[in-house]
């Protein structure tokens, strides 16, 4: 006759019970935190610039456009994945995380999109692009400091706000048609650079799509070209501005500086002004 082990059974019994107490907890808990409405909305702003398109009460009309109620709503009536979802497609939002406590506090964590440059087209339509290298529209509230790019730009919004302008610049198509990959990259350039950003306020794209910039001081204006070695151009630039216009103080002595060809800076001498006495 076979031998029955006690101990066997009294260990499976109790892991039975534990088991059935776990489930019976997490059941209470549940339906309890299901019973818990939410007492406070507790929204937090990340910017990294000094622009601001968006605040928290920006956030609370937004959720009061869309008819979201949260305040004094039960926690399973609210859909945080949707509430979630909507902030992210927010045009001011770059992310949007929603999560709530037991204590009926709903957070909301929004970090907010950083425009890089500021697109005017042929057309007159305006958009940026932002540092994650999406189309932004323009805000009704506020308008962000940032370097303009206008000229010969056809690209509408309609057509290039789905596409990323990193996947423009990677697609053999998209790039040869498009100049928005060339106007982020001398704009994330310029942004970079502690000199150039303080001097350069425009960049101009002509009618041969190449590149120029104007700066803020002085009537010159700079021919970029292509953004082929685009490094070495601005170096370059920047070599010219220090060792040459800043030293000899002649801002306004030239019309063109040309940055085109390898190891050359080529002036234009500006036009003296004929004026009368």
């Amino acid at each position: 006759m076979k031998k029955i082990n006690y101990k066997r059974i009294l260990l499976v019994l109790t892991w039975g019970l534990c088991l059935a107490g776990l489930a019976t907890s997490l059941a209470f808990v549940n339906k309890e935190q299901k019973a818990v409405k939410v007492n406070a909305l507790n929204i937090s702003i990340t910017n990294d610039t000094e622009n601001q398109f968006i605040d928290e009460e920006g956030v609370k009309a937004y959720f009061d456009e869309r008819n979201d109620k949260i305040l004094n709503q039960a926690f399973h009536k609210l859909d945080l994945h949707q509430l979630e979802k909507a902030l992210n497609a927010h045009p001011a939002i770059e992310n949007a995380e929603v999560n709530y406590n037991m204590n009926g506090e709903v957070a909301v964590k929004v970090t907010q999109r950083c425009p890089v440059v500021r697109v005017i087209t042929t057309s007159g339509e305006s958009y940026y692009i932002d540092r994650l290298s999406k189309l932004m529209p323009l805000s009704d509230n506020y308008t962000a400091r940032v370097l303009i790019a206008s000229g010969f730009i056809n690209e509408t919004y309609a057509a290039r706000y789905t596409m990323p302008i990193n996947d423009i610049r990677s697609n053999k198509v998209f790039k040869e048609v498009s100049v928005l990959d060339d106007v982020l990259e001398m704009a994330t350039k310029i942004n970079a650079d502690t000199l150039l950003s303080q001097l350069i306020h425009q960049v101009y794209v002509n009618p041969e799509k190449e590149l120029e910039l104007f700066p803020a001081i002085g009537n010159h204006r700079i021919i970029i070209g292509s953004v082929e070695n685009l490094d070495e151009k601005l170096n370059k630039l920047k070599v010219f501005y220090k060792q040459g216009l800043n030293k000899t103080n002649s801002w306004t002595k030239y019309s063109v500086v040309n940055l085109k060809y390898k190891n050359l800076v080529v002036c234009t001498a500006a036009k003296a002004s004929n004026s009368k006495k």
